[in-house]
């Protein structure tokens, strides 16, 4: 079952996302949905163009079933079919 505390455990694919602190700046405030994702990295589309992010250097928020939901991108970092199973 997804809930809000084992987020991490699902398909992050659609899931609409805002970086709220990053190790590089720049990404800080992207916003967008998540397209696709890697061992590594998550593919955002904003609004007008595509940013990838790597996981281990963001701190992600979300809304999911109504509440927020905070998530450290460390905690997402491995292959998404072998995070799933955990």
């Amino acid at each position: 079952m997804q809930d809000s505390k084992n987020l991490v455990r699902h398909e992050l694919i659609g899931l609409e996302i805002e970086v709220i602190n990053s190790k590089n700046p720049s990404l800080d405030g992207i916003k967008g949905k998540i397209i696709e994702e890697t061992k590594n990295t998550l593919k955002i589309k904003t609004k007008n163009k595509m940013k990838i992010v790597n996981k281990n250097q963001v701190t992600l928020k979300t809304t999911f079933k109504g509440k927020i939901t905070i998530i450290d991108g460390s905690l997402l970092v491995g292959r998404p079919e072998d995070r799933i199973k955990k």
